[in-house]
């Protein structure tokens, strides 16, 4: 039986992490073209636009390990995660809005990589892994919100 405490812990939670982690990725793309197709006159740093072009690096890491979720969701399930699926699901998708807000890219490449963590540890399908990268996911937001 499932509890408030089993986030991740059946094939529709898996699925529904694969899709925000998918809208995270459209977010980082969204976010990288912005700076890339920034006109060359404008107040954008080279630093800047080589981070745009690392943060789409970033997107297909991202994009690889969604569709690893939902090729083999029934063995990403989790059993045992003491995460909530709702918090699960609410920190991805503050994650989502900070990458598609943030006026600096290179202040959102910790928040950027702890997301790919994430969907990575997730394809693994090992509760302590996931828990880690879910703290270091609200970790960076809070970070990020404090810039």
């Amino acid at each position: 039986m499932k509890t408030d405490q089993d986030g991740l812990a059946s094939v529709a939670d898996i699925m529904a992490l694969a899709a925000q982690l998918s809208a995270c990725a459209a977010a980082m793309h969204e976010r990288a073209l912005v700076a890339i197709r920034t006109p060359p006159d404008a107040k954008l740093s080279q630093e800047e636009r080589d981070h745009a072009f690392a943060l789409l690096d970033e997107e297909l890491v991202l994009r690889q390990h969604v569709h690893a979720l939902y090729l083999d969701a029934a063995r990403a399930v989790l059993k045992g995660l003491g995460q909530p699926q709702q918090h699960v699901m609410a920190l991805t998708a503050d994650a989502t809005e900070k990458i598609r807000k943030i006026t600096a890219i290179a202040n959102v490449t910790g928040l950027v990589a702890s997301v790919v963590a994430l969907a990575g540890a997730a394809a693994s399908g090992v509760p302590g892994t996931v828990s880690l990268a879910l703290k270091n996911v609200q970790d960076h937001i809070k970070a990020v919100k404090g810039q």
